[in-house]
């Protein structure tokens, strides 16, 4: 099997973290050798394979010896559950520099170091919303060609999934990134499964898999675990067992995406009544105003 590059994209808060290391692990549980390349400069993209807070980042490290030249693969590679072996790009502090050299900087010298060799899965954990050159480096630079967005059934997630979606159409055309497709990590808002197909369907896409919310992941956390190892036989675990088998039986199916307008995103949850048409008349009124009015 040829190295497959993926990578999990979503609004901050999302979930993303937490899901993308319970589908690694149960991958690895089908026999695939995965590398976890956390893209995210909270670090937290692999905290539940190696039962840590935070493993040290290559940017942290390099700091320290000097230059990244001076590091070792070892002094950036951690290995956990099932010999996932795990690294973090690290960012600078809050309000100084670009998180994105960070990702950038640890791609090439793990490229150049051979932490891909005689690996199938490289899995990129990425921050948010593509709005820095830094956060897309793996779409830009051709490295991740598979991307899953993790999304929800409430607005703002699925106004970044389409923003993210638009990342990848910039791309699409001169290296080979394609969108794998949505994963809903369900938030139990309103019709949020047909909101999440219709969303995908809008994108030129499909929805993978229906993650629903379960408190056993909050305890699985609570002992840096994920759920595939902390309650194996649970029927969340079976949620990210079948996520896991739909990505690894998805290679290559990725679609070119068609992002839609902030207008089509309003009128598509208006269709599925979770947002009333905007009345002009009350725009800029106070309750006050309101009240007197219908006086």
């Amino acid at each position: 099997m040829s190295l497959r590059q993926i990578a999990f994209y979503g609004k901050g808060g999302i979930g993303k973290s937490t899901t993308s290391q319970n589908t690694l692990a149960a991958l690895s549980d089908l026999g695939q050798k995965i590398l976890i390349v956390g893209c995210d400069p909270k670090a937290d993209s692999t905290r539940l394979i190696l039962h840590a807070k935070a493993q040290d980042t290559v940017l942290s490290l390099a700091a320290e010896a000097g230059s990244v030249e001076d590091l070792e693969l070892e002094d950036v590679l951690k290995t956990g559950y099932k010999n996932i072996r795990c690294v973090e790009s690290g960012g600078p502090e809050p309000g100084v520099g670009c998180a994105g050299r960070g990702v950038i900087t640890s791609i090439n010298f793990l490229e150049e170091n051979g932490a891909y060799d005689g690996i199938d899965y490289v899995s990129y954990d990425v921050l948010g919303d593509v709005v820095c050159g830094g956060f897309a480096m793996p779409i830009r630079e051709n490295k991740a060609q598979e991307i899953y967005i993790v999304m929800s059934g409430e607005m703002m997630a699925m106004y970044a999934a389409n923003n993210i979606s638009k990342g990848i159409l910039k791309y699409a055309n001169t290296g080979g990134v394609r969108l794998g497709g949505l994963v809903c990590n369900e938030r139990q808002t309103d019709k949020e499964l047909e909101l999440a197909e219709a969303l995908a369907k809008k994108l030129n896409s499909k929805l993978i898999h229906f993650v629903p919310r379960d408190n056993i992941v909050q305890h699985a956390e609570l002992r840096r675990m994920t759920v595939i190892e902390y309650a194996p036989d649970s029927k969340q675990a079976d949620e990210y067992r079948q996520l896991a088998k739909k990505i690894h039986e998805n290679g290559g199916k990725g679609t070119i995406p068609t992002p839609i307008t902030m207008e089509e995103l309003e009128e598509l949850l208006m269709e599925f009544g979770i947002m009333k048409k905007e009345d002009e008349s009350v725009i800029g009124k106070s309750a006050a105003d309101l009240a007197a009015a219908s006086a």
